[in-house]
C-alpha cells in the first residue's frame, strides 16, 4: 500500500495516515465483524484503497458484519480498547458505513480531501490531544510531568 500511494504521487505524510487508519479498520473487522462469504470458504475481510478522480485518498474495509455497527466509543481509561475509530475520527476528514444486500459491511474513511495539496500534512500530532480531551476530560490541564520528576 505504502509504496503504491508513493509512487502515485501521494505525500508521505498522508500516506502515514492511511497506514494508520487502515490498521485500525483491519483490527476493527477482525474483531467486531464475521468473515466474508466467499465461494472458497476461507473467509476474511476486503481491504481497499484509492485516490478518487476529486484527488480524496478513500481507505475501505470490508467484513461480513457484526453484531452491532461500527461506532465510536468512550472507553474508560483502563480500557484495553474502544479506541480505535476516535484515532480515524480524528485523522480523517470523513467517515462511514455502507452496508450491501448480501450482508457485507464496508467502513470507509476519507483519509484526505486532496492528495495533490502541497501543504498536506500528517494529522497524527493531533490524534493524542483529541483522543484525551474527549475521553478524559476530567484531566485536562493535570500536570503529569511533576509526579514523574518525583520519581527521577
Amino acid at each position: 500500500m505504502r509504496a503504491q500511494l508513493r509512487d502515485g504521487g501521494v505525500p508521505e505524510a498522508v500516506v502515514d495516515d492511511a497506514v494508520l487508519i487502515l490498521s485500525e479498520l483491519l483490527s476493527n473487522a477482525c474483531k467486531h465483524g464475521r468473515p466474508l462469504d466467499d465461494t472458497a470458504g476461507e473467509g476474511g475481510v476486503r481491504a481497499a484503497w484509492r485516490v478518487d478522480p476529486r484527488g480524496r485518498l478513500i481507505v475501505e474495509v470490508t467484513d461480513g458484519g457484526g453484531p452491532t455497527r461500527p461506532a465510536p466509543a468512550t472507553p474508560s481509561v483502563t480500557a484495553h480498547g474502544g479506541r480505535g475509530l476516535n484515532i480515524i475520527t480524528a485523522l480523517a476528514d470523513d467517515w462511514g458505513v455502507r452496508d450491501d444486500v448480501r450482508g457485507e459491511v464496508t467502513v470507509w474513511v476519507v483519509v484526505h480531501g486532496d492528495v495533490h495539496d502541497p501543504d498536506a500534512r500528517c494529522r497524527r500530532d493531533h490524534v493524542a490531544a483529541a483522543i484525551t480531551a474527549s475521553a478524559l476530560p476530567e484531566l485536562a490541564g493535570l500536570d503529569l510531568a511533576e509526579a514523574f520528576e518525583d520519581l527521577a
